[in-house]
């Protein structure tokens, strides 16, 4: 993700608030341990379900097994909303990221993601790439996918703040 310039929504935030720095929500979105992917089905209903990824060169990555609902939703549609956060009013910050899901194949790129699932998440989240893809410890493939952002919305607590940051 590149420097795009944030721009605090008065409607939506406190007077005494300022836009959240891009540096906070990008280090927001590498540090989360759990993310909520919203996709949308071919019939136009979304779909949503938690899931681990990674920041890796300045993107957001993911994966899913090639049978899974998201893998399927992602061949109608590769529009994507990714969010994280904390579930409290007062305090921490929510960031949603708006985008297009990417396939990732190129080898050298799925070797530092398979990587930096290990780094963050232990021998649990271990890949080993395999084709255009990784194969899990269960065995079954997975397609790798980067988010290229569109907007991302970083939702401030204390003071309340909404920033958008346009790429």
């Amino acid at each position: 993700m590149g420097m795009p310039t944030p721009t605090i929504d008065p409607r939506f935030s406190d007077p005494a608030a300022a836009p959240t720095p891009w540096a906070d929500a990008e280090a927001a979105l590498a540090r989360a341990e759990l993310y909520w992917l919203t996709t949308v089905r071919a019939d136009g209903r979304p779909h949503v379900t938690p899931l681990v990824g990674v920041a890796q060169a300045g993107a957001l990555h993911f994966c899913t097994g090639l049978r899974e609902q998201k893998a399927r939703n992602l061949q109608a549609s590769p529009l994507v909303a990714l969010t994280t956060g904390v579930n409290t009013w007062a305090a921490g910050m929510d960031v949603v990221v708006e985008g297009t899901a990417v396939r990732v194949t190129d080898r050298a790129a799925l070797q530092a993601i398979a990587d930096a699932y290990l780094a963050k998440y232990g021998q649990d989240w271990a890949f080993e790439v395999e084709g255009d893809g990784f194969r899990s410890e269960e065995g079954g493939p997975a397609a790798v996918f980067r988010i290229e952002p569109a907007k991302v919305l970083a939702f401030a607590k204390a003071p309340h703040g909404q920033t958008t940051f346009r790429f």
